[in-house]
Parts: C-alpha cells; structure tokens; sequence
C-alpha cells in the first residue's frame, strides 16, 4: 500500500493505492493523526485500493471518531467495487460519508 497526501481547500487528500490491511494499515493510522486542538478534515481516495480488511475498518471508525471529537470529519470517495462492498457489509458507510467522485467528497 501506498498513501500520496496533498491539501486541497484546507482539507487532507489521502489518496491510497494497493491492500490496505494488518500489514499496512499502520501506515494508514499514522496518516489519520490529528492533534485534538485542531480541527481536520479528510478525504480519502479509495479509487486504487484494492482489498481492506476488518483491521482497515476498525482503524477508519477510530479515525472517524477522533476528528469528530476534533470537530473534524473523514469522508470516503471513489470506492471500487470489491471495497464499497466491504464498506456496506460492516455498516461503515453509516458512519462514514461516502463519495462516488473525489471531486463530489471535497464539495462543501
């Protein structure tokens, strides 16, 4: 796996590529740090992932729950499809907002 992150309009772009699972998503938990001072927003690009796996999930419900305590948020976009799937499967995208568009997660 592999994470390019940029800023777009003062919110975090992490844009994943590969498997995110037990043995990369320390990589992903450490780009979903915040200080708890300050409010982040994230989006993730999902378009080039291509497995998650329950350890992927416990990590972006943790995320979710530190950057709202933050008066942030996460967002989801463009999920292939063996993703969203999982995604739906686990109820994430209850929680989550997901996206089909990058451009659709970054509008306010």
């Amino acid at each position: 796996m592999s994470i390019t992150q940029t800023t777009t309009a003062g919110i975090r772009v992490l844009v994943l590529s590969g498997e995110v699972d037990f043995d990369t998503v320390d990589l992903l938990r450490g780009a979903l740090q915040i200080d708890d001072s300050v409010p982040v927003r994230f989006v993730l690009d999902l378009s080039a992932v291509t497995f998650i796996d329950s350890s992927t999930i416990s990590v972006l419900a943790a995320a979710h729950g530190n950057a709202v305590s933050a008066g942030g948020w996460i967002r989801l976009a463009a999920m292939s499809h063996p993703v969203q799937r999982v995604v739906e499967l686990v109820g994430l995208d209850t929680v989550l907002p997901c996206y089909r568009t990058l451009a659709q997660a970054l509008a306010p």
